[in-house]
């Protein structure tokens, strides 16, 4: 085969015809290209060049685990913590009337209270944030139509040279977001496939996303962060409650409360250690549970003090 065809050079492929394994792009070593040859964006990798043959893509870190959307992690740390509190508290301030009952019905009805408050703010926190990104897009894209190209680049190099990106690559970044957005694109552009991506792509986007560090809020949010922070705090509420529905005298059901929702923010902080990432080793796991327990254990014994100061009182 010529190395040359109409003056340009020819990449000689060779074609998988296993059947069991599918074809898959093309790849060369980073050194094998020929000068002034631009190879494809997805054909670059120096796999050929590791050991094994290994992509990229492909190596293993040591630590593999898949972390959880931050914001549903938030949530429910908020609503698991608090729920394992703020009733706990509130029953270790009513056993010293002694009657489990009484402990029961007052937990109970701060549960559903505050369940219900906790889903609520949710609800209105997560609008209050999507109220506040759409008028910042509303405000910079405004502004991104009636500033000229100057002040623009300045806004680009005052995010990306930080991180090391000179003033004339910024200065290319800023014409081709700003082209994006304003519709000077070359070539012809589908559409539907422009009023998908509208909102997505351009200058406007990019300085909301990397200048005010803010994306959109979808509208399924809204009702997931309600009831991930409700449902959190049912669920943690309930826990120090149960030793009440079996054991009347409320002393006693206070003990085994203690220790059962001990043992539950121990496991919870290991747990949380593990799912935002702080737990890398023992050392953060116990970090995690210890930090956890004693937020709790203070919240109780605040409040059950109180409440025997108070009842002591004449």
């Amino acid at each position: 085969m010529s190395s040359e065809t109409n003056g340009e050079f020819a990449v000689p492929i060779s074609i998988n015809r296993d059947t069991n394994n599918p074809p898959r792009p093309p790849v060369w070593s980073l050194e094998s290209a020929s000068s002034g040859v631009p190879l494809p964006l997805h054909a670059k990798c120096n796999r050929h060049g590791r050991q094994g043959g290994i992509c990229c893509k492909d190596l293993k870190d040591d630590d593999e685990r898949t972390l959880l959307d931050p914001d549903i992690v938030r949530d429910v740390v908020i609503g698991l913590s608090d729920g394992l509190t703020v009733p706990f508290a509130l029953t270790a301030g009513l056993s010293s009337l002694g009657e489990s009952r009484l402990v029961v019905l007052g937990g109970i009805a701060e549960l559903i209270a505050g369940a219900i408050s906790m889903g609520i703010g949710g609800f209105l926190a997560s609008q209050a944030d999507r109220d506040h990104y759409q008028f910042l897009k509303r405000h910079i894209s405004a502004r991104v139509q009636r500033s000229c190209d100057g002040e623009m680049e300045r806004e680009v190099y005052a995010i990306l040279g930080p991180v090391g990106i000179d003033e004339h690559t910024a200065q290319a970044v800023t014409k081709s977001l700003r082209a994006v957005e304003c519709g000077g694109s070359e070539g012809p552009v589908d559409e539907e496939q422009q009023l998908r991506w509208k909102d997505e792509v351009g200058l406007t986007a990019f300085l909301l996303r990397f200048g005010e560090g803010l994306k959109e809020v979808p509208t399924r949010r809204l009702y997931l962060s309600a009831m991930t922070l409700g449902l959190g705090y049912l669920i943690g509420g309930i826990i120090p409650l149960i030793p009440y529905f079996f054991i009347s005298r409320a002393h006693v059901a206070l003990l085994y409360s203690c220790i059962l929702t001990g043992v539950v923010l121990l496991v919870f902080g290991a747990i949380k250690a593990r799912v935002t990432g702080a737990g890398n080793d023992t050392a953060g796991y116990v970090r995690g549970a210890v930090s956890t327990l004693m937020v709790g254990g203070a919240a109780a014994a605040a409040a059950y003090g109180v409440v025997v100061l108070f009842e002591g009182d004449p």
